[in-house]
C-alpha cells in the first residue's frame, strides 16, 4: 500500500491499554484506518516501546490474526493472515475493539479501542502518538506480575535478588517515565519510509 493510499483514507484515533497494568500504561496515536494488521503490529511495537522480539496476533472476538515466522514458517494456528486485512476492516467503526497479544510466553496482552475516525480533510497527523502515560516493561520479565514483582525487588534493596535484578535491568527502572518526544522521533521511520523495517533484523 503506498503512502498516497494510507493519506488518501480517513484515520483512527486509537487508545491502546496495556492489561493489567495498574496505573494504566497507554498511549494515543494516529494511523489510516486502511494500515493493514502487519503494518499496524510495528506500529505498535514503537509507540508502546517493545522491540519486535516475539510472536504476536490480534484478536476480534473468535477470530486470530497472525503471520508468519520471521523465517518464512508458518504457525501451526488457525488464524487469519493479518497482511491479508486491514484495520478498517476488523474495526470498522469508532469503539470497536481489538485485542493484541506480544510474546506469547508472557502473553501481553494489550486492548486497542477506536476512539474516533477523523476524515482525510482534517488532515490528521498519521503516525503519530499524541500522548500517553507509563513505562513499557522490560522484555521477557515474566508478563505484568512479573513486572511488578521486578518493580519490588528493585525498590527494596535488601531483597536477595535486587542485586542480580539491577545488574539485568541495567539501573532503575521509573515506571511513571513516559517520553512522547522520542517515541514520535522513532514513528519518523514510518512517515519517511513507509516502515520501519529495521524493528525486525
Amino acid at each position: 500500500m503506498s503512502k498516497t493510499e494510507e493519506t488518501s483514507s480517513d484515520a483512527y484515533q486509537i487508545k491502546i491499554t496495556l492489561a493489567g497494568s495498574k496505573p494504566p500504561i497507554w498511549r494515543r496515536f494516529v494511523a489510516p484506518a486502511n494500515i493493514t494488521l502487519d503494518r499496524l503490529h510495528d506500529l505498535v511495537q514503537v509507540v508502546m516501546g517493545w522491540t519486535d522480539s516475539h510472536l504476536h496476533a490480534f484478536y476480534v472476538g473468535e477470530k486470530q490474526y497472525t503471520t508468519k515466522r520471521r523465517d518464512g514458517i508458518d504457525l501451526d494456528v488457525d488464524g487469519h493472515d493479518e497482511r491479508k486485512f486491514r484495520l478498517c476492516d476488523v474495526a470498522p467503526a469508532p469503539k470497536s475493539k481489538v485485542r493484541y497479544e506480544y510474546d506469547f510466553g508472557d502473553s501481553w496482552e494489550h486492548l486497542l479501542l477506536v476512539e474516533k475516525i477523523i476524515p482525510p480533510a482534517e488532515k490528521p497527523p498519521l503516525y503519530c502518538c499524541l500522548t500517553g502515560a507509563g513505562q513499557c516493561p522490560p522484555e521477557d520479565c515474566g508478563g505484568i506480575w512479573g513486572y511488578y514483582h521486578l518493580l519490588e525487588v528493585l525498590g527494596n534493596p535488601k531483597d536477595e535478588e535486587h542485586a542480580d535484578m539491577l545488574e539485568w535491568t541495567g539501573g532503575p527502572i521509573d515506571p511513571a517515565e513516559f517520553d512522547l518526544e522520542e517515541i514520535n522521533k522513532s514513528l519518523v521511520f514510518f512517515r519517511t519510509k513507509g516502515k520501519r523495517t529495521w524493528i525486525r533484523e
